[in-house]
């Protein structure tokens, strides 16, 4: 303790002894650098980011709770296939209104299609039903387009059709959207990602659409009667 003392005394003693030293220069509106003896340390104004602190969900049981820890699991599964979708479905977009002729258009569109194809289908072909459907749900969310009208615009409305039919075979829609204000599931796969992109989990991509999850929290947590508002107005920073 006593060091401890002595450590603060000469620190207070060495800053006194190099105040008369001490310069203030600026030289714009926010920026500044300070002068002691002869070395200068610029002081810059710093602006930085918001930072959500999500609260903890309550469930209403034990399997709601493993409900959505299952959830957890397949939504990470399958995030990787949605940024990937979505990136290509972005660069093809930029390409093709680069493009004036339809015939490159197509043809550049059907190299892009062997390319996913090749590269994706075997391990989609690996999924569940489940994560199928999430697989859905998020390249809407992320391409702000149905998985049924991307395959209507790149390849025709009949393919579209087929694949939706096959699809529904297996309890899959590609038509559907993802809407976690409606869908308390899609609420919680968005409660996930955010909670994944803040721990650096999964990398972050942002959706096409506005989502606010402190909204969502609040509007699902409420219904369910877990959370007061209040407690989750609180975590608000």
């Amino acid at each position: 303790m006593k060091l401890a003392i002595a450590f603060f005394l000469l620190a207070g003693v060495s800053v006194s002894a190099q105040e008369a030293r001490y310069q203030e220069t600026s030289t714009c509106s926010n920026q500044q650098y300070l002068i002691i003896g002869k070395d200068a340390s610029w002081v810059s104004e710093v602006e930085l980011e918001e930072v959500m602190i999500y609260p903890k969900l309550k469930f209403k049981s034990r399997d709601d709770f493993r409900d959505y820890l299952i959830l957890k699991r397949k939504t990470k599964k399958v995030w990787p296939y949605v940024k990937l979708a979505s990136e290509r479905f972005e660069t093809l977009n930029k390409r093709l209104s680069s493009i004036d002729s339809k015939p490159s258009k197509r043809q550049y569109t059907r190299v892009i299609q062997r390319y996913v194809e090749e590269e994706f289908t075997e391990e989609l072909k690996k999924l569940t039903k489940t994560e199928g459907q999430i697989l859905v749900k998020l390249i809407h969310r992320q391409t702000g387009v149905t998985t049924f009208d991307l395959v209507k615009d790149l390849r025709s409305g009949w393919r579209a059709f087929w694949y939706n039919t096959t699809a529904s075979l297996f309890n899959i829609s590609l038509k559907e959207e993802f809407n976690p204000s409606e869908i308390k599931e899609d609420f919680y796969i968005e409660d996930i990602l955010q909670r994944e992109f803040q721990s650096e989990h999964l990398e972050r991509q942002s959706p096409k659409f506005k989502i606010n999850l402190m909204d969502l929290m609040e509007k699902w947590q409420k219904e369910s009667g877990l959370i007061p508002p209040s407690a989750i107005r609180s975590n608000r920073y």
